[in-house]
This record gives C-alpha cells, sequence and structure tokens, in this order.
C-alpha cells in the first residue's frame, strides 16, 4: 500500500528539443507512491519515454527542461552535475529496452558489475565486491552466478542479459526502478520471467516501479496504476482495473480496441489440394569452424498453401527464422527437401535461382536494419524492380507510385530517406519492396514484434489487405501468440528444432496437447489485470496451493 506522501511527484514538466520549435511535452502532472507500480504508457512520439529520462538528465544538454520534480524531498529537476549523478543508479536506478546496446561488449559481466558496485559503494573491497557480485546475479534469477561473471554478453540469451541489467540496476539499492519497455525484445516465456523478477522485486523490496512501455498486456499483467500519454500529454490517470474495464477517455479505448488476438483469423478461400509451398524433413545447420556443422532445425515438415497465412511460433532458438532464412536463400539446408510452386529449390537448374527468389518476398523485424538510411523511398521500393524487371524511367516511376499507394504513403514522399520516416511508415515501405515483384510467397519475419500496438494493427491490416488484393501466401513468424491467432488460420508451433505441434490455430491456442504448447499459451498477456492476477497467483503457488486457485482463461 502506498503511503500518503508519493515518493516522486512532478509538476508541470514541459520538454522541448533543442532542434524542435513545438514543445515533446506540455506541462503534465503525476505521481508514484512509494512500493507503487505506476506504467506510463503510449505510443512512440507520445513523451512517456523523455519525460521518464529528464528526471535522470539523461536527455541531450541543449534540451529545455522545465517543472519540478520532487523525490523525497528533493527537486531532481534543480539537481545537477555530481549531485545528481549521485541520485542516479542509487536510489532511483534504469533497466533500458536493449541489454545488448546498454551492456558493454569487451567487458565480461563481473567486471561491469564490479565497477558498478565500485561506483556505487565506495565502503567495499574488492574481495567484497565479488561475493556481492554473485549475490546480485542470483537474486534475479541467474543460474550458476559464480560462473556466469566470466561470461561476456554475447555469450547470454536476450532474457539472461535483461536480468544482468536489472541485477546492475539493484546495485544501488534503489528506491524508484524506472524500466523503459523491459520486455519489447524477449519471447512470451522470457517475458513473463522478466515480468516476474520484477513483480518480486516490488513485493520483497517495496521498491517502487515506473513502468515504460506500449504494451498493454504487460501493463495488465504488473501495473497498479496506469498514465496514459499522447502527443505530449496526459489524458488518463486511473487504477489499472478501472483503465481496463471502463477507459474514460476516448484515445485509451482506441489503444484496447486495437490490441491483437481478441477476434480469430478471418476465413480464407477454398484451399487447393497442392499446396504452394511443401517443407519435408528440412535440416538446417551452421558451420562451427574445423568443418564442423551443428544443426538447428531437425526433421521439420509442414505445407502452405496459396493465399493462406501460416504462423511459425515458438521462443527464441527454435529455429522460426533459421527456417525462413533457408527459404529465403540465405542459409544452404543440410537435407530435407522444399518444393516451392513445383519447383524443388534443392535442385533447381542453373539460372532458375533468380526467377525463383523474385517469387519470395520478405518483410524482417527491424525495418531499420533492413533498409539502406541513404536511400530515398523511390530507391528502397525500386530497387528489386530494377535488378529483376526491365522496365524504363517512367514504368518504374508508375510502379513505385502504385506501391506506395498500396501501402499507404503519399507519392509526394517518394523523395524522403527512409530515415526520415516512423517505424511504422518504414515497415511499409519494407512491405512495399516485398510485394514489388507480386511475390506468390510473402516470408514475414516478426514484422510488428518492435511497433506500437495502434501501429501494429495497422500493419496487420495491411498484411490481409494485400495478402487479398495480391494473393500471396505468407509465412508468418512470430512469438506474439496473439498476433498469430488474429492473422493465421494455422499454426505451426516449434520448439529446439523440431515441431511439437500443428493444424488449426483455434485449435492448437485454445485446446493444446503439449506441455510445451501449454507453457506458450499460459505465458501469452492478456489485456485483463484479473486474468492476469490471477495466472500469477497459478504461477507463484506451490503444488499443495495450486488447488486453492480458480483459474478459467
Amino acid at each position: 500500500m502506498a503511503e500518503t506522501t508519493p515518493l516522486l511527484a512532478v509538476r508541470d514538466l514541459a520538454i522541448r528539443f533543442a532542434d524542435s520549435p513545438a514543445w515533446t511535452v506540455h506541462g503534465i502532472d503525476f505521481e508514484i507512491g512509494r512500493g507503487e507500480i505506476v506504467a506510463l504508457v503510449g505510443e512512440s512520439g507520445s513523451g512517456k519515454s523523455a519525460s521518464a529520462m529528464s528526471l535522470l538528465g539523461l536527455l541531450p544538454g541543449d534540451t529545455e527542461v522545465r517543472g519540478h520534480a520532487n523525490f523525497d524531498g528533493t527537486d531532481l529537476l534543480a539537481t545537477e552535475g555530481a549531485a545528481r549523478r549521485a541520485w542516479l543508479g542509487r536510489r532511483i536506478a534504469l533497466v533500458f529496452q536493449d541489454p545488448t546496446a546498454a551492456l558493454d561488449p569487451v567487458f565480461c559481466i563481473g567486471a561491469q558489475l564490479d565497477e558498478t558496485l565500485r561506483l556505487r559503494h565506495p565502503e567495499l573491497s574488492g574481495g567484497a565486491r565479488r561475493p556481492r557480485a554473485i549475490e546480485l546475479l542470483d537474486s534475479v534469477g541467474i543460474a550458476e552466478a559464480a560462473t556466469r561473471l566470466k561470461a561476456f554478453p554475447h555469450q547470454m540469451s536476450g532474457g539472461q542479459l535483461q536480468r544482468v541489467m536489472i541485477a546492475l540496476a539493484l546495485a544501488g539499492e534503489p528506491e524508484l526502478l524506472i524500466a523503459d519497455e523491459p520486455t519489447t525484445a524477449l519471447d512470451v516465456t522470457v517475458q513473463q520471467e522478466i515480468l516476474d523478477l520484477i513483480w518480486r522485486l516490488n513485493r520483497d523490496r517495496q521498491m517502487a516501479v515506473l513502468l515504460i512501455t506500449h504494451d498493454m498486456g504487460v501493463v495488465a499483467d504488473l501495473a497498479q496504476r496506469v498514465i496514459v500519454m499522447r502527443q505530449g500529454r496526459i489524458v488518463e490517470n486511473a487504477p489499472a482495473a478501472q483503465l481496463f474495464h471502463a477507459p474514460a477517455a476516448a484515445y485509451t479505448r482506441e489503444l484496447l480496441a486495437a490490441l491483437p488476438g481478441r477476434n480469430a483469423a478471418q476465413a480464407a478461400p477454398p484451399i487447393a489440394q497442392t499446396p504452394l509451398l511443401a517443407v519435408d524433413a528440412l535440416h538446417v545447420g551452421y558451420s562451427s569452424g574445423w568443418g564442423r556443422r551443428t544443426d538447428v532445425v531437425h526433421g521439420v515438415s509442414f505445407a502452405l498453401h496459396a493465399g493462406q497465412f501460416l504462423g511459425l511460433v515458438g521462443e527464441s532458438g527454435s529455429g522460426k527464422s533459421t527456417i525462413g532464412r533457408s527459404l529465403l536463400g540465405l542459409i544452404a539446408p543440410s537435407s530435407g527437401r522444399v518444393v516451392f510452386d513445383g519447383h524443388d529449390l534443392g535442385r533447381r537448374s542453373p539460372g532458375s535461382a533468380p526467377e525463383l527468389r523474385a517469387r519470395i518476398g520478405a518483410v524482417f523485424q527491424s525495418p531499420a536494419n533492413s533498409l539502406n538510411p541513404r536511400m530515398t523511398l523511390d530507391e528502397a521500393i525500386a530497387e528489386p524492380l530494377r535488378a529483376h524487371r526491365q522496365l524504363d524511367k517512367a514504368q518504374l516511376r508508375r510502379r513505385v507510385d502504385q506501391l506506395l499507394d498500396q501501402v499507404r504513403l503519399p507519392a509526394a514522399w517518394r523523395n524522403r530517406l527512409t530515415v526520415e520516416l516512423s517505424g511504422g511508415q518504414r515497415q511499409r515501405v519494407a512491405i512495399a519492396r516485398a510485394i514489388a515483384l507480386d511475390p506468390l510467397l510473402l516470408v514475414a519475419d516478426e514484422p510488428t514484434s518492435s511497433l506500437d500496438v495502434s501501429i501494429q494493427a495497422s500493419i496487420l491490416d495491411l498484411l490481409r489487405e494485400l495478402q487479398r488484393e495480391n494473393g500471396f501466401a505468407c509465412l508468418f513468424i512470430s512469438h506474439d501468440l496473439s498476433v498469430v491467432r488474429e492473422l493465421c488460420r494455422q499454426v505451426v508451433v516449434l520448439r529446439r528444432g523440431e515441431v511439437v505441434e500443428a493444424g488449426p490455430t483455434p485449435e492448437i491456442l485454445d485446446q493444446p496437447r503439449q506441455a510445451y504448447t501449454r507453457k506458450l499459451v499460459a505465458s501469452a498477456l492478456w489485456p485483463d489485470p484479473e486474468r492476469q492476477r490471477k495466472r500469477r497467483l497459478l504461477r507463484m503457488a506451490t503444488p499443495a496451493q495450486h488447488n486453492e486457485f480458480a483459474l478459467t482463461d
């Protein structure tokens, strides 16, 4: 229960970046009680991350920040230099979205923990810091903590790295943890583990948490109170249960309405007897040096028909992206057959590779990485056309304009650089490139995982519309079961490179036969605080307590 006097009280916070004539954040007020979990939600550009970073002095030095942020009697915005640095990492700590970018790849985990402890606790000797580092790793659930001190970031999984980030944050024993999108890049089971960890830290240490996210499922799972921002203003501030069941603001209702998974995939046209794509006993591996090869996909088989969305789901490391890359010709299979449109891709005749490749399009997870930042929209979309079609300048321009229209982008933007667009707009450019050659098959690898909920919904709608217009089949690779439930009528569940079960999406996700699939489904977040509370009670309960909790999913 939060005390009457808040731990943090923000008043009239306004932020303006040096390169912008307009204010990004417009005089907002909010509070965080001691031991309270508060979610700050909104779309990209709403000002939620800027508001949190301003409290720690992490915005660019030429940013104009006004207002007050009273933290336990001290105005953070009026504190500068060494005095502010003394707060950062001690009484207030921060966990970033991407631990691979936040951790130094040159130093082992132990060295980075030791440096943090030396700065936060100068009274500790070198001999005392090592057992404290082990204790911190153990407290965040890192197995064999003493051994892991020697590991480098590249030797650990995404979930383990996020646990290390939380351990670094805990080194100063903070009263407030600011978690900025801490689970966005994680698969559903690892995401649930990280959320459970934050929940335990809040319960056991009475540590307040400011959770910055666009994922309303994460909000429902963890937050006690929710602050909704839009265009730099707070549009709603309410207890989580009230906000999800009776949202007051129209914008909040729009956010909740855009959540995927509430509707099953729409009916598809009749399926032809012969599949467009038939994968049979596929093995794919990577060379590990000295002539050795390690398979990560073990005898996978499935079929995909024209006009069908097929979901390929599983945890990180299950082999789903490797399968997608093998279909695109980026990785050579070790064995097995892949028959596409009647052609065995493993037995292509000379000269047929470019023709077949042109009939398979690809949309990747991060358009920031898959698009050339030096290219304009016109150049990016025209590139595959120039490589595979003999079009004159006028024909090329007409086709690019047609594609821009298909992905709902103005033709007047053709000369903009891709870096000038938002994440959702860049993903539309990536989709335009993927369909430029009228492919029969589209391989979409996590195309919406890094997008806000409303932008995610618009991209899913766009894929459905384009599929209806163009008739392509789509292999949709994802760890988000709610998205797969809404888009795909068929699903294949992978674990460690093998098919666990496959079939109609409602049958697999609503009545899973295998324990692994049940685990995936149980880890998927629902935008319902009461449902998530019951799930956590069941998850945290001992076997003897299970019968005390009724879980109705």
